[in-house]
């Protein structure tokens, strides 16, 4: 299954936009359960308001279950970021190390090239001031 990165975010933003959705219509619900409620009139007799407290307490149930679904997709989806970045981190930190030992490395190889650079120039030197008197002897 090959899944491009856009029908991934796709389907992430479709999860979402349910789960969005989802709460929007339980929040709704609830908000016309609770004016519902607030409309009736006055109880009656004893026992007699037990049904609407129930419906009431299971709206809110459900409210509040629907707000911990979309909570938890959400903490989840934090943690998620959070381990990558962690990872990501990681590895920055070890190429960061890595870079730091081949410059070093490098440094060391130029310092000793400048070295034997410098002893070639000086026997080269050396081997003309030699040629020189010689020639003048």
């Amino acid at each position: 299954m090959n899944a491009t990165p856009e029908k991934l975010e796709s389907a992430e933003i479709d999860n979402n936009l349910a789960a969005v959705s989802d709460v929007e219509a339980g929040i709704r619900d609830f908000v016309r359960n609770d004016v519902a409620y607030l409309r009736r009139p006055t109880p009656g007799p004893i026992g007699a308001d037990a049904a609407p407290d129930a419906s009431a307490e299971a709206t809110v149930n459900n409210v509040n279950s629907l707000i911990q679904r979309v909570a938890g997709t959400s903490l989840t989806e934090i943690e998620n970021l959070v381990s990558e970045l962690e990872e990501l981190r990681d590895l920055l930190h070890a190429e960061g190390q890595r870079v730091q030992r081949e410059i070093s490395g490098y440094a060391q190889l130029s310092q000793a090239a400048m070295k034997s650079t410098r002893m070639i120039a000086d026997n080269v030197a050396q081997w003309k001031r030699t040629s020189e008197n010689l020639r003048h002897d």
